[in-house]
């Protein structure tokens, strides 16, 4: 067909194929080559003019327009060089942030499909991008507001990451683990950022051949990591999401069996489900637990493969956990267990889809021997379904149970589908539990498609249709909504699936049917039955709504929200039934609602809408039969109730007449083609109507004019049926069972579209003609004053124009004009692009006349401004002409989502391919017309639009707040529309606010804000990023503060003023750096702003704070501003200091000047060699990082030869690839410079830092107190002073001192924290100066940091802790030796009472962790300090010790290859510890608490000494729990015995301190986690302790394994030997003398039961059997007078055991009956009548029992023989029940 040389194109990438099936669908090809070249040449030409604004933005924003249009249509080479194209654009360094974020958009938008470009079409680097979230993520300037960058940022950079990332080159992953391996210092906050890089960026995809340079190089050293952390620090979470995601891109290809055990147990440990009654909550475990979705894909990833391993743990894990999904359990834990439970399903079967249906790619396929097996499969399905129906009645709603169940029915329907319809059936029998009924139809919803085709595995399950659907119509209920609701979606769900054909006569003619088929068939007789009683129920429904006859009283316009809701449901149900009826059952159908319709007559706001649509449904699917029973009869009682005149002018309607009009207009939304025949009468009823005095009645008649114009004019599908080409065709032809739940054929659609013939085009000019110039030509003469109109005809004449408007819109062409130009400079086209939608325009009639009721604007403004609803028509009116194309953009959305809804709820994700039903297809292709008809972003402005924008403006201006508010929506919707018409529009806008303007009123300024201030998606004029604008803008809204209309009494212009200040905080970026002239300008016309006389303060504070916004770390701030800055440190007004204060540190950071670095080698100071492998902590090669007191730099030659590294984390994990440190001071910038040495700028901060008035001043502003009790230590005035000392040196010190002198002995709190403000900035600001310089600070500090500490109150220990903190950050601490030294002199000296020296220590704490690793000795001073003191007396100071202790060994960590630790260790102080604590191991009596807070003369007793040390110690361990990285258990478990005597039984608030930590001890020990080989040697300790003669101990050990063994649950498990040495220690203790143990051991056993951890197997249950069997010792006559016989004898006690054992199994399954419960009743309720304590346990287990199964009786019922029940009831209701 070619004509010439064929050219063959190369295929698009993957294009949209629902474009195809368009009408006009043969004309996109061109159109989209034709774009396609235009986006292209445009691209090239603005990068080829560096023009990234506006032509750049302006081509990529088309460029991602034209891939929402037509998907990914271009050739492979297009898409790569697009893709390297943006990849540039985006790291540009100085990009603007939103373009940033635009660019970054589109190219995750281009690399979204990865299975278009393999790795070897692309390769993209990885470096750029790691320099991006550096800049941005971590940016150093950002805290000085020299940068501001949106919220959003973040994600979209590491969405951005995720995209590019498969393409990242082979030798990357090397290369990362050599840039940020040595951040991997686990003490430091560079920790999480290495971690957090790594996950964004290492790369998993690389294939099989290159994996040796892919996770091999990682794998082993980062498991290693995460197995051996115990405390779940914050980056825990992100290794876990990096393994996830290295399982599912490589399934088969690790072996995770070895870890297996510990994943489970650590996923397990996340979900933080509580155990036991009173467990201490760890808070961290709760903020840094795993993110459910990232464990569920590691799950997914691992099952399957030869082992097993890990389906066994999963069911384990479902098992454990099974008991909290049952509805009567709520917590904080339930929503991630619901997440789980949905999240799970649906990633088995994304991985089925993977595995068996998916396309092969280029990304590495799942080896055979690691695909799941349908077992597995079964498997699985069979562990969770457990859980599911368990779910389905939750708390939090059944929607996650319904999504699981709809990805579970598709693996195996026979499984998941017959126990949901089990509980379904009695559901909707049920009438008392409504909610019971919601949960289950929501289900049915979620399988039905499952359900209605059947299939080989479920052949059975469309038999349950046609009974569910008759059950499931008593919920059509008047009375309850949600049931209503509930109940029309699940009937439309299943009547879009299954035609509705009555197929019963098949039978008589074909045998060859199946048995389902034969029932099928049969059962099809009935439903013309439920059609028919559907259609009384719905009746039945509308005439409740009617009985609410007060509607006719008030005059509400609109339905209740929820009656809105429930119409919809009944027309969207009843027209999906009518579209799958066939044409005999259509028929009675049509009849019956015909009928209805005629016989009555409604009103016409609900009953009468629910009606008509009704209607409009049955006359939608079948327009001919249907509209020869409307029209004429609509149309004749019209006609005759019109007859005579006096009718039209009528105020009140004839209700007759309303509703005949209100059918009418409905029935006519119908095929165009099809209302042709009866034009004559519709046109005379529209001459009748249309005029009518009564409003209701004149908008009824225009809508019947919209929707003909409407259905004559617009392109539309006919028809939704589910098979194409409907069910008419006679059975022996077609068999419409096959067609049950069958998906639509996406290549076959065969849809039946409405393309407007010209007939019906020129019926439409012929009503346009006819309604529509008259009236233009009344408002024409009404706007000129030719024509008087009352309001209510204005009113109409607009409706009528406006109802014209929308109904004709696609026929309307576009308007004509100019086109506005020189708005914006740029060198490259800024065209807009047509697209075709199936219209071609014909005659221009129109377009010329829409014009006159925008006239008529200022005409009503000017003489009638409270006509409000005469203006909120010509707002629709204007905003219509600018945008509507036939439909509206928020209804499109509304559809759009809901098409998403629905899709989800119904789709085949195992199959995938687009297997969606066919009206859904129908659906998405109607959906992507209407996308074509709204595509209008980029229009061209014109002068035509530019009039009708500035008539919004006025109305946005006018004096009604409602008339105000619409027009504002349509400007902002109109300004995102045409091209930089912002540009054209800010000036107009702008005159409201000028000063010396007298004429405008307060509420044109109001408007005039409101339009600077935007709405909150679209644009907001006071900060277009544009730097024109701004500079117009910025100064107007400050002067504004002199104009007459601007009152501060009016709280909602202040509030308006507030927001925009708020609104131009967020948008201010990083501009593009072309701004010199402007900036310069702004800055200069904002101060003349601020410097004008009488400016309101509200105002001075806005420009300055639009001037602070002004800093930028790219240029220095103009010198004027920088003298502003100063002075207004010094300022009256608390709100202008703190703007000062960081602006002022914000300008020092710019004036800083940088300093050299130069490289070392880290070997060679050492003088070790490099080591072979790695290994991280103390090593040879870092030791010269330590501090060692012996050759501390004290001289000026020592100081200048020393190598000082400030940051902590470098040389601990190991060296980074080049290291480098500061270069000597002979290179660095000058020191001490004079005055004439410095730059214009720094002259202004010098010259006001040197006047001591202006210090003075400012030191008294900054020790005034700001918020009682509120204030903290204040960074920014941080920043302020270590600028100042960092630029001048020790310029201003001179000066300062008498102050900071003075400020030291004062005590309160406000003067120390200004104190400690400035001494922390002088220590960090000395970074650079010279040996002399420092050690003259430091002569001048010793002294005021020893003063300040002894003078140290409540109040202001914390500004001191930080103080200190801050000045050790980042410092190597040999550069401090001052310092340390200082701080170490005597810290718990006991001058000044416990309370100083507990805060000498939080000081001391404060300085030394900020040292990490590099102070072994310091440390080992400390503790060698500490030690004798650890007996203190005081409470604070033990707290305070403790905190101190987990800091000192916080660096004795058992990470994988780590070299021991200088610092000091733990064991070895514990050994110590234990030494001096033996007196009270050897105890056997309970220890008291018996030290007095006072200090007794002489030497106590070992004893209590003991008690004292014990009790340090216990802080100890609870501040450690929750800080350091690994437990030292072997080291606690040797005081274990000892917590186990002393922790109290009863949960009893009154207990001294030491009981009281001892249980709270215990309690975080048992939370933790174990190491394997730790097991056994816990157990020892147990076994130990359950000899004890405290039966406290034997108690407490109990409650410590219950929540040991679910915390660490897989481990134990995997151990045969631990779980039976648990079993026996359980068992044994059932068997205790003392009473409270044995019930306690009774319920750990139910525990231990429940979560599967021990079987109730053959063996325990004859143990407990032959133990009931005891004898029972004779009860003997007692004589009154004898000693009560107390001591149970050992027989009693073994049978107590047995009774015991029994009724831990029974209550061990609080929710379901097992087979072997009814037996195990029986004998329990043989010792009802035992000696006490027997009978109340056994009472106790029958009512708890009777508790948690009472509300499943009626299932639970089934299990037990008749014998059994009546035992049973005898027993729950017998008299000894109430006794």
């Amino acid at each position: 067909p070619h004509a010439g040389p064929a050219m063959a194109l190369p295929p698009p990438q993957k294009e949209i194929v629902y474009n195809k099936l368009l009408p006009y669908g043969e004309r996109l090809e061109a159109e989209a080559a034709r774009f396609l070249a235009q986006i292209k040449g445009n691209l090239a030409r603005a990068v080829q003019l560096q023009e990234l604004w506006p032509g750049g933005l302006f081509w990529t924003r088309k460029l991602s327009t034209y891939i929402r249009l037509y998907g990914r249509k271009f050739s492979k080479e297009d898409h790569v060089l697009f893709i390297k194209l943006l990849y540039e654009l985006v790291t540009i360094p100085k990009l603007e942030i939103s373009m940033m974020q635009g660019f970054a958009r589109l190219l995750i938008n281009l690399l979204k499909k990865k299975e278009l470009l393999s790795r070897d079409d692309l390769e993209l680097p990885w470096r750029p991008l790691c320099e991006m979230l550096e800049r941005i993520l971590y940016s150093k300037t950002e805290h000085l507001g020299l940068n501001w960058f949106p919220n959003s940022v973040e994600s979209v950079l590491k969405t951005l990451v995720k995209s590019c990332r498969p393409y990242f080159p082979e030798d990357a992953t090397a290369e990362m683990l050599d840039e940020w391996r040595p951040l991997m210092c686990p003490f430091d906050v560079t920790m999480q950022k290495a971690i957090t890089y790594f996950e964004l960026f290492l790369p998993t995809t690389l294939p099989p051949e290159l994996h040796h340079k892919g996770f091999k190089l990682w794998f082993s050293e980062f498991i290693g990591l995460w197995v051996s952390v115990q405390n779940l620090p914050q980056w825990e979470g992100h290794l876990v999401n990096l393994f996830a995601r290295l399982a599912t891109d490589n399934i088969g290809y690790i072996d995770w069996d070895p870890y297996v055990p510990k994943i489970f147990t650590r996923i397990l440990r996340s979900l933080n489900l509580p155990v036991g009654s009173n467990q201490v909550v760890v808070p961290r475990f709760l903020t840094n637990a795993y993110d459910v979705g990232h464990a569920v894909m590691w799950i997914t990833a691992m099952m399957g493969g030869p082992s097993k391993l890990v389906q066994k743990h999963l069911s384990g894990l479902f098992n454990s956990i099974a008991s909290f999904y049952h509805p009567s359990n709520n917590g904080r834990w339930l929503n991630k267990l619901m997440k789980l439970l949905q999240r799970l399903p649906s990633s088995v079967v994304r991985r089925l889809h993977r595995e068996r249906y998916k396309k092969p790619t280029w990304l590495t396929p799942v080896p055979d021997s690691h695909k799941l097996t349908d077992q597995d499969v079964t498997d699985f399905v069979e562990c969770i379904i457990q859980p599911v129906l368990l779910a389905m009645f939750s708390k939090t709603g059944s929607l996650e149970a319904a999504q699981a169940l709809q990805n579970l029915a598709l693996m195996r329907p026979e499984l998941v589908i017959p126990p949901v319809l089990e509980k379904t059936y009695p559901a909707l029998e049920t009438l008392t539990e409504p909610h019971q009924l919601t949960a289950t139809l929501s289900c049915v919803i979620g399988v039905a498609r499952s359900l209605v085709s059947g299939g080989k595995w479920f052949p059975e399950g469309p038999t349950h249709m046609l009974p569910l659907l008759m059950r499931a119509l008593p919920g059509v209920d008047p009375n309850d909504f949600s049931k209503c609701m509930i109940t029309f979606q699940f009937i439309a769900t299943f009547s879009t699936l299954v035609p509705l054909v009555d197929c019963s006569s098949v039978l008589q003619e074909r045998d060859d049917l199946s048995e389902v088929e034969r029932e099928l068939c049969s059962a099809t007789a009935e439903f013309e039955d439920f059609v028919l009683q559907f259609m009384d129920r719905c009746f039945g429904l509308i005439e409740s709504s009617t009985l609410e006859q007060t509607r006719e009283e008030t005059e509400t316009e609109k339905m209740t929200h929820l009656e809105s809701l429930v119409e919809l449901g009944l027309s969207s149900t009843f027209s999906t039934i009518l579209t799958q009826c066939s044409k005999d059952i259509f028929k009675v159908a049509l009849e019956k609602v015909f009928n209805f319709a005629i016989s009555n007559i409604f009103e016409t706001r609900v009953a009468g809408r629910m009606v008509a649509d009704m209607c409009r449904a049955a006359v939608k699917c079948r327009p001919e039969e249907s509209l020869k029973l409307f029209v004429p009869h609509c149309c004749n009682v019209i006609t005759h109730l019109t007859v005579n005149d006096d009718v039209l002018r009528d105020e009140e309607l004839d209700k007759e007449l309303l509703w005949n009009l209100q059918l009418l207009s409905e029935i006519t939304r119908v095929d165009g083609k099809k209302l042709l025949p009866y034009r004559e009468q519709l046109g005379n009823i529209l001459q009748r109507t249309l005029h009518l005095t009564c409003k209701q009645g004149y908008i009824l008649s225009c809508n019947l004019l919209h929707h003909l114009l409407r259905s004559a004019t617009l392109i539309y599908p006919t028809e939704y049926c589910s098979v194409p080409g409907g069910f008419d065709k006679p059975l022996s032809e077609y068999f419409p069972i096959k067609d049950w739940g069958k998906p639509g054929d996406l290549w076959n659609l065969d849809i039946q579209w409405h393309v407007p013939s010209s007939e019906e085009i020129n019926f439409a000019y012929y009503l346009l003609d006819t309604f529509l110039q008259p009236e233009l030509t009344k408002l024409q003469h009404y706007a000129t004053g030719k024509l008087e109109m009352s309001r209510d005809d204005v009113q109409q004449c607009l409706a009528i124009v406006h109802n014209c408007l929308i109904g004709s819109g696609n026929i309307l062409p576009p308007l004509k004009g100019e086109r506005v130009a020189h708005l914006v400079p740029s060198l490259v086209s800024l065209e807009e692009t047509k697209l075709y939608t199936g219209v071609d325009y014909g005659n221009d009639v129109l377009s010329s006349h829409i014009y006159p009721p925008v006239e008529a604007v200022g005409y009503i403004l000017d003489n009638s401004e409270d006509d409000t609803k005469s203006l909120f028509l010509i707002i629709k009116i204007i905003s219509d002409v600018l945008q509507f194309q036939g439909s509206h953009k928020h209804e499109f959305d509304s559809r759009w989502k809901s098409f998403n809804l629905v899709k989800k709820s119904m789709e085949n994700r195992l199959q995938g391919k687009k297997q969606h039903i066919r009206a859904l297809l129908i659906d998405r292709v109607m959906l992507q017309h209407e996308l074509r008809t709204l595509t209008m972003e980029g229009c061209e402005y014109k002068t035509s639009h530019q009039e009708m924008i500035r008539d919004l403006l006025c109305l946005s201006t006018s004096s009604y707040g409602q008339v105000r508010s619409k027009a504002q929506q349509a400007f902002f919707t109109a300004l995102g529309t045409y091209n930089f018409c912002c540009r054209d529009i800010i000036p107009l806008v702008l005159e409201f606010l000028r000063p010396d303007r007298q004429d405008v009123t307060q509420q044109q300024f109001k408007g005039a804000l409101y339009c600077l201030l935007g709405n909150h998606s679209g644009v907001c004029l006071a900060n277009l990023h544009d730097w024109d604008c701004i500079a117009q803008t910025w100064p107007a809204i400050v002067s504004s503060g002199l104009s007459q209309a601007m009152s501060l009494e009016k709280p909602s212009i202040v509030r308006l003023f507030d927001d925009l200040i708020g609104v131009n905080v967020i948008f201010l970026f990083v501009f593009s750096s072309s701004v010199p002239r402007n900036y310069e300008n702004l800055v200069n016309m904002l101060l003349d702003c601020v410097e004008q006389r009488n400016l309101p303060w509200k105002f001075e504070h806005i420009s300055i704070g639009f001037l602070s916004l002004l800093l930028r770390d790219d240029r220095i701030l103009p010198v004027r501003a920088i003298r502003f800055f100063v002075q207004c440190l010094n300022h009256d007004a608390i709100v202008v200091r703190k703007v000062a204060i960081s602006a002022v540190a914000g300008v020092l950071k710019q004036l800083k000047r940088t300093h050299k670095k130069v490289p070392i080698c880290p070997y060679e100071i050492s003088g070790n060699p490099k080591p072979s492998s790695i290994q991280a902590g103390d090593r040879l090669d870092n030791q010269w990082l330590h501090y060692d007191s012996q050759n501390l730099p004290k001289t000026k030659e020592a100081w200048e030869s020393c190598c000082f590294v400030e940051k902590t984390h470098w040389g601990y994990y190991t060296w980074p690839q080049s290291m480098t440190v500061y270069a000597p001071v002979e290179q660095q910038p000058k020191l001490g410079r004079r005055r004439d040495e410095l730059t214009e700028a720094e002259q202004i901060i010098y010259d006001h830092f040197s006047d001591p008035k202006f210090v003075e001043q400012l030191i008294k502003f900054l020790s005034l107190e700001d918020r009682k009790g509120k204030d903290k230590f204040n960074p920014r005035r941080f920043c302020l002073f270590k600028g100042l000392f960092r630029n001048f040196d020790d310029a201003f010190l001179p000066v300062l001192q008498p102050h900071l002198e003075r400020l030291v002995s004062d005590s309160h709190e406000s003067t120390q924290r200004c104190v400690a403000e400035i001494i922390a900035g002088l220590i960090r600001g000395s970074k650079h100066w010279t040996f002399e310089k420092v050690e003259k600070l430091w002569k001048l500090l010793c002294p005021l940091l020893r003063t300040a500490l002894s003078n140290i109150t409540v109040e202001t220990y914390n500004d001191w802790g930080t103080c200190i903190a801050t000045s050790c950050e980042s410092r190597d601490p040999r550069k401090l030796h001052w310092l340390f030294e200082l701080l170490l002199e005597s810290p718990l000296s006991g001058e000044g009472g416990s309370f100083v020296d507990a805060c000498r220590l939080y000081v001391l704490q404060g300085g030394l962790a900020q040292q990490e690793w590099r102070v072994p000795e310091l440390l080992h001073r400390l503790l060698k300090y500490l030690e004798p003191k650890l007996t203190q007396v005081y409470k604070n100071v033990r707290e305070r010790i403790g905190s101190v202790l987990t800091y000192i060994f916080m660096i004795d960590v058992s990470l994988p290859n780590t070299a021991a630790t200088k610092s000091p260790r733990v064991h070895e102080f514990t050994t110590r510890i234990l030494e001096n604590l033996k007196p009270l191991m050897e105890a056997d009596e309970e220890i008291q608490n018996h030290v007095m807070e006072e200090n007794g003369v002489g030497e106590q007793d070992e004893r209590t000494q003991g008690i004292k040390l014990l009790k340090t110690i216990l802080k100890w361990l609870m501040a450690s729990a929750g800080r350091s990285f690994s437990t030292a258990v072997t080291e606690q478990l040797q005081l274990l015995p000892l917590f186990f005597k002393i922790a109290p039984v009863e949960n009893d608030n009154s207990y001294d301190e030491l009981k009281r930590d001892a249980k709270m001890c215990l309690s975080l020990m048992s939370q933790g986690l174990l190491y394997p080989q730790q097991v056994p040697l816990v157990l020892q300790v147990l076994k130990q302790t359950a000899r004890s003669n405290s039966w406290h101990a034997r108690y407490t050990i109990l409650t410590y394994l219950q929540t040991m063994v679910f915390y660490n649950l897989f481990i134990f498990l995997n151990n045969e030997e631990a779980v039976n040495d648990i079993r026996w220690l359980v068992i044994k203790l059932l068997e205790d003398e003392q009473l409270e143990v044995r019930e306690m051991a009774a319920t750990t056993l139910s525990g231990l039961l429940q979560c599967n951890f021990l079987t109730m197997d053959g063996p325990m249950q004859t143990h407990f059997e032959q133990l009931c069997k005891m004898r029972l010792p004779k009860k003997r006559k007692r004589n009154l007078g004898s000693v009560v016989d107390t001591i149970p004898s050992g027989d009693l006690v073994k049978r107590h055991a047995g009774v015991l054992g029994l009724s831990a199994c029974i209550l061990s399954s609080p929710y379901d009956v097992p087979t072997w419960m009814p037996q195990l009743l029986m004998d329990l309720s043989a010792h009802l009548n035992d000696p006490q304590p027997i009978e109340m346990t056994v009472k106790k287990t029958l009512s708890n029992f009777r508790r948690t199964h009472h509300d499943n009786w009626q299932e639970h019922k089934q299990q037990f023989t008749d014998d059994q029940l009546l035992v049973l009831t005898d027993l729950l209701v017998s008299p000894c029940y109430y006794a």
